[in-house]
Parts: structure tokens; C-alpha cells; sequence
């Protein structure tokens, strides 16, 4: 499985674990048990590192000061042999709850002084909880081991699994965010607002070698995490990046350090606290030596995710250094507190990025207040709007914020995102091309018509310091306007034509081949099939030319980037490398949404990448591997895993039989269409039945299949009536056996019976027939009678043999699938390296670029729509509408004229047409 698959897996199994446990609760065991096993796996490859045997990782004891010290000082706490998570595994039903009590207590006894900070009560949330699995010590120790067997399958072994192991933990967090209600905001950051805020940070830090990174409101450290990895793709080093995390509540701070640890960040590089971030503010001491422990912290970015409108105690905080120059924030509402502490923590050079709720852009009174000195000191960088509904639990407007100590310019860019998402679910989701959108407008700082716009101080000022954003980016749509005269005479309006120049500045012979000018405010669409028109217009071919000229060699640049350097390509930084030559072949192609073909290189990137993390972390050789087959199904009432055949580790079965086995594949194929065939022929020949028919026994209770045995039954009665001379004889024969004949009376009869050819029938020693093979022969003889075309029994027969045809058929394709299905397996096992990278490139770079190829025919068949819709728009007048109105009430007063009835009729009728006369 790759980790999509084995995320998917364990959120499955573990939300149905969970019982009655609150998912925002529950997530706080899994993930818990999940870093114990981590760090008991760093272990035991630590020590067989240094030589360290099986044998000699048993006798391992909390005991042995020097071993311990040396395993404390390698990886700065030591878990003895019957505490690790393997032994647990192990202990088969000799585990119980004791042994994790054991455990996690000698855990916190063992680290070491160093990573005291790192590791102290990191498991404190987990300790305290275990009760809650269970009321009593047998049902905590079944939940218990259900958890430990679950998370078993993690790798967790080499730098590549770090990928893995966060890629799953961040996703078992984001799964039990949604849904924990309004307590997923606590502990998460959805992974897309992450990626977003961390583009444009670390954008910002791109030519820094070292770096400080703050989330003074952690959760569970994905946002802290993510700005990492964006800021990873720009720097050599990834030890050169500092994280300082602070949070309120100790389970979700708990979440934070294990989230670092397991990223594979070194203890030094992590430095987080648990308190209250208004309250207890960085810089800090220590408690034994406050003077020269001082240490004020100024970092080069810091992002957070603070809860929305907290209340919180402004009381003796004027003279704080973070609110000194700017105002307090009203008790109510915290938000403008969050976002001056951060603002306090950044240095000169530094950015911010906070989600905070829209009412920060046009509250008054003290927020007011703190809004005109962030303008006035030039601190606000830009503004982004994001779409409702984006975090778990809420549907508030939000907004990020950016702002920095020192800038070059003093105005605001200010962002409506708003509207660009895919709904999921409840939630509504910033997908990559949204992202990448949003964080070129920032990072580029570029007007977008309706999306983005640079707005001057002196402007907000005009507007009482007030950033809503509907004041400055007008990103409403356009209201329907419908034309009186176009509406009355037809023709279309030259002013609604002119909506669509972008399309006519690029395609100008287009629209004169399309209308009709005369010298009105109207004219005449001259084609009937718009989209033949559109399609075959030079304008458009040259169009469509050019866009494919310009990925000329595009399949060779990739094969170079994939294929050829596959072993060493740098996973995060290659999509940027390749957006970018994208977004450059496309520079000169106008029409085409640059975004739009990024969103088809993401779609097919997150496929590529996990294909790559496995050949980089297993080697090319994992390229020819399969994988047992995994299914679950029914059992005595229960799931079980059973093997269902093979899956290709990195070359999907298909692809292999598509290409390489392609002749077997299309002969199963082709008894696959002829089966679909024969279904179709079983609803055409139901579908002939009469109503009576239709009420016949051969039919299931819905009237939409054939009952086999009742089919059979009824065509053995049919056959049965059938009668010829030979039939007659035949069953006079029959007959004659069953009376128990002698030799010489059946010798007479068959002598005597010239019309039945006896030759066809296998006879005895004595020259007579037994009964069974005189009813084989008379079955033959009534199976080759043909009933008229018409009759039911024709169409009984024909179902029949269809049935017949079908059976076979199924067996056979059962037979060769399961043949070509082992002999798939093989192929893969025995591939060559060349034959593996033509694969990879059918797998990876012909699915890219058929898609990218898609992409302009996209933008005709927007045009060719919003061309057919402005003829339909006023395709019929309301002139044509009254006219056929009028005929209309003519041709009734006109019936009105021939009607007889009683004289209230007659008085009704009569008033009815003057009704219809005078309208």
C-alpha cells in the first residue's frame, strides 16, 4: 500500500474503534501509541547501527548506566527491551494495560537531560487517558492491543519513512478534525490554509540560510510543519531551520513535539512551551538563572491560527512592549491581541501570515483604533479573503492577514479568494491551482481584475481605516441584463458581444465569420451549427497549433526530469521546476488559464510523488515488486482479511496487460463485451413480451431478468408437446420398455417403425435400444424443431442458448483472467530496467500531457457554449411569442363558435370569448 492507502486504512479502522469517544479525544490515544512506536523503532535501528545483536537488546536494562547513557546520548532517552513497542506486539495475550503504564512511567524517568525539553510529559495526555478506554483493566487492554495491531504496518524505519509517518499522522489529525465539531479549530490548521500561508512565507525567506520560524498558537504543529517543508524547498540545509511553538492546552502542545519529532527535526531546532500566549509571553528565563538565561525571541517568520474572538484580560497591559504603539485589544475579542504579539516576534527583515475572522477589517472602537496605527506604521502587507466554510466546525468568513516590521512600499494589497474552491463534503477546499493563485498575486504583488488590487493609504484613509474587502475588490458577478429591442425584433446586441474581447482580441476573423455587421446596435448570427463554425475557423486551429507547439519537446524535458534523474530528484522542489516551464511554454498563449494547467500538473503530481518516494526509498528494484492483494470481507458475522491475487508495488496490473500483454487482455476483453452483449439481448427479448408473457413464472418478481430453472422447465413442457411421426414411434417405444418387453416383441417394433432412423441411436449387444438413449435421441429431435419467430417458446429458446453461450463464456474468462492475472505477476517480477522506465512513462508523462493537451479545447468549449447561449438568449422574440399568442386565441374563439351545451354553458362560453376578444 502506499501511504494514501495505509492513512485510509487506519482512519477506517480507528474511527470505527473509537466507540463512543469523542473523536477530538480519541485521536490524542492513536496518536500517542502511534509516536511510542516511533521512538521504540528509532531505537532498536539505533542499536543494531552500533552492532547490537537481537540477544544483546533483550538483556538491555534500565540498570546499565553506561549502555543507557550512550543510547541517552544518541537519541536522548532510553526504552529497556520489555517496554519497547515490538515486545508488546510480541506478548500476544500475555499484554495488557499494565505493560503501557510500565512503560510510558519509565519513559519519563529515562530521558535524558539534554531532550528534557523535548520529551518531558509528552506522553502525560496518554497516561492519564488510558482509563478512559475501558471500564475495567480487560477492556482497556482489548482497546488497547485493537490499537497497537492497527498501527503495526507503519514504517517507520529510514529518512523516506518520515514522509510516510508524517504524511499519515497529519492525515489521521486532519480526519479526526473533521470530525471533532467545533473543536477541530483547537488542534488544526486544514492542511490547504497551511500550504497557502507557507508559500508566502516562505517565499519571503527564500535566500535565507538560517532560519526561526514561530507558531505561537500550535495545535497540532501542521501549520509550524508545513511552513518547514515550503521553506525546505529553498534552503540546502533543513537543520538550519529553527521551530518555537507555543500552546494552551497540553494535550494538542503534546501533539505539536511528537508532530516535530517524528518530521525527523533535531531536538535542538525545537523549542516549544505550554502556557497562555497572551499571558505568558516570549522572551523567557529560567526560573534558576533569569538574568543571563534571558532571551528574547525575534524570529524571521511567524504564523498562527489563533481562536477566533477568545476573551482574554487586557488588565495592565498597555505598558507590553507587543501593544505599546498600537492599542489594546477589547476583552471580548483577542484577535488584534494575537496579531500584535506575533507582529512584536518578527525581526526587521521578518513576515507574519494569521487567520483571523473578517470583522478584524471593519470592527470599530478599540479595534479601530489598532487597525489605523498597523496602517499608519505601514505594517499590513496584503489581505486574502478565503471562501466560507474552510475550517472544521465553522462557516465564518476568514481572512489571512501578512504583515511585516519593514517594507518597501506603503500601500495594501488586498485579495478576494473567496470564490476560487471545490466543496467537499460540508467544507470548502482551496485546491493547488487556488493556492498557487493566491500566492502569486501576494508574492508578486499584481492587480487582478475583480481577485486582487493594490490600494493606497491616502484611500483607506478616505474610508475610516476600514479594509473590508467588497470596498476595494469589486468580485461580484456581472447581473444578467436582458436587451428591450433584441428581446422585441431579435438580433444580438453588439454591447454583450463585446463581453467576450479577450476571446475577439485573439481570434478577430472568428467573430467576422460568426455575425452579420450592419451599421444597428445589432447584429445577426449567420451560422446554424455554432460549434462547427468555432471549431473550423483558422483563428482557432491556429490557436490550438500553437498552444501544442508550444509543449513541443515538453515529453523529452520530462523523461529527463523523471525518468532519467529518478533516483535523485529532489521530490519537493521538482514540481516548482516544472510549473515554472510550464507557466513559461504558456507565457505567448493567450485564452489559456495558466492555473488551469497547473491544477492538471498537481493532479498528476500527487501520483508521481508517491511513486518516487517509494523508488527512493526502496530502490529501483521496488518497481518490480507486487504486493499480496488485501481485501476485507464476511466471516461468521465478522470482517476478515482475505487475499484476493496481486497488486503491482509501483507498475499498476493493468498498465502491464494494456501494453505488454495486451493480446490475452483484448481476448478477455472481447468475451467481457460479448457478455455485456448478451445482457442487452436479455432485456431486448423481456422488453418483446406481452403483458401476459410478462406474467409468466420464467421472469423474477421485478420483471427485469430471466429465472434459469424456469426457463429450462418451461421449454422441456414445450418440447414435450411437439409431435411427428417419428417422435410418435419413439415414445410408443419408450413405452414398450416400460411395460418390460421381451427381446423379440422390440425387434418386431423396431422392424416395424421404418419412419424412426434407428441408425441415430446407439444401440444394445442385442440389437435393441435402451430408454436412455432412445430420450437423448428424442431430446435431440425436439431440440431441432424450430418454433415459429413469434411464439413465446422461440423466444424461450433463444434466451436459452443465450444462457448456455453466457455460462461458458463466464467460465472461460474466469479461467484465462486468472491466468493472465499470474502471468502479469511474472512479466513484473522479470521486467528489464528499460522496460520500467517505458512504463513510468506511460504511467507518469502520457497521462500529463494527454491532459495538458485537453486544456485549449477547454477554452473553445467555454466559447462555443457562451456563443450558443447569447443566439438562445434571443433566438425567439417576443413579437414571434404575441403573434403565436394571438393565432392562438383566434383558433379558440373560433372552437368557441361550434360548441353546444346547456344555456349556463352557452353563457359561459359566450363570455370566455369576449375575454379572449378584448385582450
Amino acid at each position: 500500500m502506499n501511504k494514501q492507502q495505509l492513512a485510509s486504512k487506519i482512519w477506517e479502522s480507528a474511527n470505527k474503534m473509537r466507540s463512543k469517544i469523542e473523536a477530538n479525544e480519541y485521536k490524542d490515544y492513536i496518536l500517542g501509541f502511534i509516536f511510542y512506536k516511533f521512538l521504540s523503532d528509532k531505537e532498536v535501528k539505533f542499536l543494531k547501527e552500533n552492532d547490537y545483536s537481537v540477544e544483546d537488546i533483550k538483556n538491555l536494562k534500565e540498570e546499565s548506566q553506561d549502555e543507557v547513557a550512550f543510547i541517552q546520548n544518541g537519541i536522548g532517552y532510553f526504552i529497556e527491551y520489555d517496554n519497547l513497542f515490538s515486545t508488546w506486539l510480541e506478548l500476544g495475550k500475555d499484554f495488557s494495560v499494565d505493560n503501557v503504564r510500565v512503560g510510558l512511567s519509565a519513559f519519563s524517568r529515562l530521558i535524558s537531560a539534554s531532550h528534557k525539553k523535548v520529551f518531558d510529559r509528552i506522553f502525560n495526555t496518554l497516561e492519564t487517558g488510558l482509563s478512559k478506554l475501558g471500564d475495567s483493566s480487560g477492556t482497556q487492554t482489548k482497546a488497547i492491543s485493537e490499537l497497537i495491531q492497527l498501527i503495526k504496518i507503519i514504517p517507520m524505519g529510514g529518512k523516506q519513512d518520515y514522509d510516510v509517518l508524517g504524511f499519515i499522522y497529519e492525515y489521521l489529525i486532519s480526519m479526526f478534525a473533521a470530525n471533532a465539531g467545533k473543536k477541530a479549530g483547537e488542534f488544526y490548521t486544514p492542511h490547504e490554509v497551511s500550504v497557502l500561508m507557507s508559500e508566502i512565507v516562505a517565499n519571503h525567506l527564500k535566500d535565507k540560510e538560517e532560519i526561526k520560524i514561530y507558531d505561537p498558537t500550535s495545535g497540532s504543529g501542521s501549520l509550524l510543519i508545513n511552513i518547514g517543508q515550503s521553506v525546505a524547498k529553498h534552503i540546502d540545509n533543513e537543520n538550519n531551520i529553527k521551530y518555537f511553538a507555543q500552546e494552551l492546552k497540553e494535550n494538542t502542545y503534546n501533539l505539536t513535539r511528537m508532530n516535530l519529532v517524528m518530521r525527523g527535526t533535531i531536538p535542538d531546532n525545537i523549542v516549544t512551551r505550554n502556557g497562555d500566549t497572551l499571558e505568558e509571553d516570549w522572551p523567557f528565563f529560567e526560573d534558576n538563572n533569569p538574568i543571563n538565561s534571558y532571551d528574547p525571541l525575534y524570529v524571521d517568520a511567524v504564523v498562527s491560527n489563533p481562536p477566533y474572538s477568545q476573551s482574554w484580560d487586557p488588565t495592565n497591559k498597555k505598558s507590553d512592549p507587543r501593544y505599546a504603539h498600537y492599542g489594546l485589544a477589547p476583552k471580548t475579542k483577542a484577535d488584534f491581541a494575537f496579531l500584535l504579539h506575533d507582529l512584536y516576534h518578527i525581526k526587521p527583515e521578518g513576515i507574519m501570515t494569521i487567520v483571523l475572522p473578517h470583522g478584524v477589517l471593519f470592527r470599530g472602537g478599540d479595534e479601530g483604533e489598532i487597525r489605523k496605527n498597523l496602517i499608519e506604521r505601514n505594517n499590513i502587507d496584503a489581505i486574502i479573503g478565503l471562501p466560507k466554510s474552510i475550517f472544521f466546525g465553522t462557516s465564518i468568513e476568514t481572512i489571512i492577514m501578512v504583515l511585516k516590521q519593514k517594507r518597501t512600499t506603503n500601500d495594501v494589497l488586498i485579495v478576494d479568494a473567496s470564490k476560487g474552491f471545490t466543496k467537499i463534503g460540508k467544507n470548502n477546499v482551496l485546491q493547488a491551482s487556488d493556492i498557487k493563485k493566491i500566492s502569486d498575486t501576494v508574492t508578486q504583488r499584481i492587480n487582478v481584475e475583480k481577485y486582487a488590487r493594490i490600494v493606497s493609504q491616502d484611500e483607506i484613509r478616505a474610508n475610516d481605516y476600514k479594509l473590508s474587502i467588497p470596498l476595494y475588490v469589486d468580485s461580484s458577478d456581472e447581473d444578467e441584463t436582458w436587451d428591450i429591442y433584441a428581446s422585441m425584433f431579435g438580433g444580438i446586441p453588439k454591447s454583450e458581444i463585446e463581453n467576450l474581447v479577450s476571446y475577439w482580441e485573439s481570434l478577430p476573423i472568428l467573430k467576422k465569420e460568426l455575425f452579420s455587421e450592419n451599421e444597428s446596435p445589432y447584429v445577426d448570427l449567420v451560422t446554424s451549427d455554432v460549434k462547427k463554425a468555432i471549431v473550423e475557423n483558422i483563428d482557432v486551429v491556429n490557436f490550438i497549433n500553437n498552444y501544442h507547439q508550444s509543449f513541443d519537446g515538453f515529453e523529452d524535458y520530462l523523461k529527463k526530469k523523471l525518468i532519467d534523474q529518478i533516483t535523485s530528484i529532489k521530490i519537493g522542489k521538482e514540481k516548482t521546476i516544472i510549473s515554472d516551464d510550464i507557466f513559461a511554454r504558456l507565457s505567448s498563449i493567450p485564452l489559456v488559464d495558466k492555473y488551469e494547467a497547473y491544477q492538471v500538473l498537481d493532479d498528476e503530481w500527487a501520483k508521481i510523488a508517491v511513486d518516487l518516494e517509494i523508488i527512493q526509498t526502496e530502490g529501483f528494484e521496488a518497481t518490480k515488486k507486487v504486493d499480496v492483494n488485501i481485501v476485507l470481507k464476511k466471516k461468521d458475522g465478522k470482517e476478515v482479511e482475505v487475499q484476493e491475487g496481486y497488486l503491482g508495488h509501483v507498475i499498476p496490473f493493468d498498465m502491464v496487460q494494456a501494453t505488454m500483454l495486451k493480446e490475452e487482455a483484448d481476448v478477455i476483453k472481447a468475451m467481457d463485451n460479448r457478455l455485456a452483449e448478451i445482457s442487452s439481448y436479455y432485456s431486448e427479448i423481456i422488453d418483446s413480451f406481452s403483458e401476459e408473457e410478462k406474467e409468466s413464472i420464467v421472469l423474477n418478481d421485478a420483471n427485469d431478468a430471466f429465472v434459469i430453472a424456469e426457463v429450462n422447465k418451461a421449454l422441456k413442457t414445450a418440447y414435450a408437446d411437439i409431435e411427428s411421426e417419428e417422435i410418435t414411434a419413439l415414445n410408443e417405444y419408450i413405452s414398450l420398455l416400460d411395460a418390460k418387453a421381451k427381446k423379440p416383441e422390440k425387434e418386431r417394433f423396431i422392424a416395424s417403425h421404418p419412419e424412426v432412423t434407428w441408425s441415430n441411436i446407439e444401440p444394445n449387444k442385442d440389437g435393441t435400444f435402451a430408454k436412455t438413449k432412445v430420450n437423448a435421441y428424442l431430446k435431440e429431435l425436439q431440440s431441432d424443431y424450430k418454433f415459429p419467430e413469434e411464439l413465446f417458446e422461440a423466444k424461450l429458446v433463444q434466451v436459452s442458448d443465450l444462457m448456455a453461450e453466457e455460462k461458458a463464456l463466464k467460465s472461460q474468462v474466469k479461467k484465462d483472467s486468472a491466468e493472465l492475472h499470474m502471468k502479469t505477476k511474472e512479466t513484473i517480477e522479470n521486467l528489464s530496467d528499460d522496460e520500467v522506465c517505458k512504463l513510468l512513462e506511460e504511467k507518469w508523462i502520457t497521462p500529463l500531457t494527454t491532459a495538458l493537451n485537453k486544456v485549449p479545447d477547454n477554452v473553445i468549449s467555454e466559447l462555443v457554449f457562451k456563443i450558443q447561449e447569447l443566439a438562445d438568449k434571443y433566438a425567439t422574440t417576443y413579437y414571434e411569442v404575441a403573434s403565436e399568442i394571438a393565432d392562438i386565441k383566434m383558433t379558440l374563439i373560433t372552437l368557441i363558435d361550434g360548441l353546444t351545451g346547456s344555456k349556463f354553458d352557452m353563457k359561459g362560453l359566450s363570455e370566455f370569448q369576449t375575454l379572449l376578444q378584448s385582450e
